[in-house]
């Protein structure tokens, strides 16, 4: 192994040409006596700390890895204190049989290699990782308090027993542990937690700004007391393993109170756990703060102050529909007005708004719910759901007779809901007289305020843009940083397609004109595309076009 010629990080340097002789010998002599020759460089700008990884890799031939897209063994922590750890900048990856993979900052740093392995009784096999990378980990895994993770990892290396009441002393740990990958989930800004359970590990993964991250990993061991412990605090049959199960929980951490949806599903290596986190607090209900350019804003008002009609969201699971009902909902929320919701589940509570929680079970359907609901003196009624025939039809002839009607559907863009509805077995005259407007939502990811620069559109990119009568000169990036977690993105926004149904559309739909023709009639009259809409956001260095392309269909 190339590492056994132990040959000096500056003569590597100098080999390099990225310093000269006297450079070297000018920092060698400068530095404090315990600074680390690479830092010293780094920070006097000699060199960057990427031409410090680069250099170490290609000529050492150790390789590289990007810890925070890494699956780290969390357990392992309890080999390598935290003080160890960030004073010689390491951290420990992985276990194989006697052998301790660990990234450090500088893996040609023999002293703090020996220490390691004479401190855990392994053969050391170092990696290379940026610095920042490491301190960010240690912080981020070691916010598991050590003793808590000893515990667990001790327990785990006993025979496990299966759990049978949840409520022995021995949980202690575990809902410290359930706690904390709670609180590090908020801290992260995640919607999601995913408990994944493989052959000798456990995944924690947490979806952030809509991508999944690998946050950590724990032996297999711990398997059945983990999924007790969140079974226990929504409620669910700990005993039963064999058939999916869904419940929810409120839980009070640093004063926010979050609701927690709690889905499992068997898998062939045990029960797979995916934990909604849902933060009244993040709710955002007020139109200006939904991302609609002014235009759109303009029409969306224009559109859900009328008295009556169906109006729909469209959009995948989890593109932000349901806020942006909400937030409609709150902005016709007055004391003369009699709100009703059927949803499943309700996500958010909302002060003066009637909402009804469907039970399939008990036999309260969107269907059945919506038929009382029509006999409870509604004005506006918002439907969670458009799932059937039944439903489509009584949500059709709600807004027919006076009612503003409200509700999602899943289709690729807004013209597309009205042969939606229709293969539903509504007929279309019903369909084209009832539907007022759709607006077909996406979320995309908001380049990083931090690293932010510009760069020279490609060829691709402006004919795009000229395609849409748009011309730009210059486009934005994330490049990483810290504060996106190296990712170049942070957050999310909205991107939007607003069709509305004016009288001369209706005849067109009427007359069974091709919906090419209809799309083409709508964006003469202004109609923004989904496309368009984000195109425009990316001009104005909000997001970016691959972003855009991801979601929106290029017409």
């Amino acid at each position: 192994m190339a590492l056994k010629q132990r040959k000096r990080l500056g003569d590597l340097l100098v080999d390099a040409k990225l310093i000269s002789e006297k450079q070297l010998q000018k920092a060698l002599v400068a530095k404090k006596t315990n600074e680390k020759l690479g830092h010293y460089l780094v920070e006097q700008q000699l060199i960057t700390e990427e031409q410090l990884a680069d250099t170490l890799e290609i000529q050492l031939g150790i390789q590289r890895v990007q810890l925070n897209r890494y699956p780290i063994e969390a357990h392992l922590i309890r080999f390598v204190p935290k003080d160890f750890a960030t004073k010689n900048e390491l951290m420990p990856l992985k276990q194989e049989a006697n052998k301790l993979v660990v990234a450090m900052a500088d893996p040609m740093d023999f002293f703090a290699i020996e220490d390691l392995r004479m401190m855990t009784s392994f053969q050391i096999e170092p990696v290379l990782a940026l610095r920042d990378e490491i301190t960010r980990a240690i912080e981020r895994t070691y916010q598991l308090d050590s003793s808590v993770v000893k515990e667990i990892s001790m327990q785990a290396e006993s025979a496990p027993k299966e759990v049978d009441d949840g409520m022995n002393e021995e949980m202690a740990p575990m809902i410290q542990l359930v706690n904390q990958v709670l609180f590090s989930a908020l801290k992260q800004r995640a919607s999601d937690i995913h408990i994944e359970p493989f052959e000798n590990r456990v995944f924690i993964r947490y979806r952030i700004d809509g991508l999944l991250k690998t946050v950590r990993t724990f032996p297999k061991g711990i398997h059945s007391a983990l999924i007790a412990r969140v079974k226990i605090m929504a409620q669910l049959n700990i005993t039963e393993h064999r058939l999916p199960q869904d419940g929810r929980t409120k839980f009070s951490l640093e004063g926010d109170v979050l609701d927690l949806r709690i889905s499992t599903l068997p898998t062939i290596f045990g029960e797979k756990i995916v934990i909604r986190l849902l933060n009244a607090k993040q709710l955002v209900l007020d139109l200006e703060k939904l991302d609609f350019n002014a235009y759109n804003l303009q029409n969306f008002r224009k559109l859900i102050e009328q008295p009556s009609g169906l109006i729909l969201l469209t959009g995948p699971t989890g593109s932000g529909k349901t806020s942006t009902l909400y937030t409609a909902l709150m902005h016709l929320n007055k004391e003369e007005s009699n709100i009703v919701t059927i949803e499943d589940p309700v996500e958010y509570q909302l002060e003066g708004v009637n909402q009804v929680q469907v039970h399939n079970q008990s036999g309260l359907s969107f269907a059945t719910g919506l038929r009382s609901i029509l006999r409870q003196d509604p004005n506006i009624v918002m439907i969670g759901e458009i799932r059937d025939k039944e439903t489509a039809e009584i949500a059709v002839r709600a807004s027919l007779t006076g009612h503003l009607v409200f509700s999602t559907l899943h289709t690729n863009d807004a013209i597309a809901s009205i042969p939606r509805l229709i293969d539903m077995g509504i007929e279309p005259y019903l369909v084209i007289s009832a539907l007022s407007g759709v607006v077909t939502q996406r979320l995309v990811r908001k380049i990083c305020k931090e690293c932010k620069e510009a760069y020279e559109p490609t060829k691709m990119e402006m004919e795009l843009f000229e395609k849409y009568n748009m011309n730009v000169e210059k486009l934005y990036k994330g490049n990483g940083c810290p504060a996106c977690d190296e990712r170049g993105y942070q957050g999310r926004m909205s991107i939007h397609e607003l069709f509305r149904l004016d009288q001369p559309l209706k005849e067109m739909l009427m007359n069974q004109t091709s919906l090419h023709l209809v799309r083409t009639k709508a964006s003469q009259n202004g109609m923004i595309q989904l496309v368009e809409d984000g195109l425009e956001k990316a001009a104005l260095s909000l997001t970016t076009v691959e972003e855009v392309l991801k979601v929106a269909f290029d017409h």
